[in-house]
């Protein structure tokens, strides 16, 4: 059992920057940001194995950087020039292993509590 505890968020005006953290009680290989919007299925923001390789979601459009601890089992998410359509409840999620795939776009079995980010126009 991985407990993923999480800290960040807030509101912020449109072009704004935020910083989440996230902090894993044991060792994960894959770590990965979801956000959900309100009425709108969750998304995969983006991803960062053990190796310090990332990936990020379609939707991402290089205004988000992912990055890792290992030493500190964490994991930020560093956004800037945030907009109103990013507002949602962003998760933090781990999984002990990659996906049958290769990659750590896989199913997750431990998330954080989550965090709201607000951005207002």
């Amino acid at each position: 059992q991985v407990e993923l505890v999480q800290s960040g968020g807030g509101s912020v005006q449109a072009g704004g920057s935020l910083r989440l953290s996230c902090t894993a009680s044991d060792y994960s290989y894959c770590m990965a940001w979801f956000r959900q919007a309100p009425g709108k299925e969750r998304e995969g923001v983006a991803v960062i194995s053990t190796d310090l390789v990332s990936a990020y979601g379609p939707s991402q459009k290089g205004q988000f950087t992912i990055s890792r601890d290992n030493g500190k089992k964490s994991i930020y998410l560093q956004m800037t020039n945030l907009q109103p359509e990013d507002t949602a409840m962003y998760y933090c999620a781990a999984e002990l292993r990659r996906s049958s795939g290769g990659t750590c776009w896989g199913d997750y079995r431990y998330w954080g509590q989550g965090t709201q980010v607000t951005v207002s126009a």
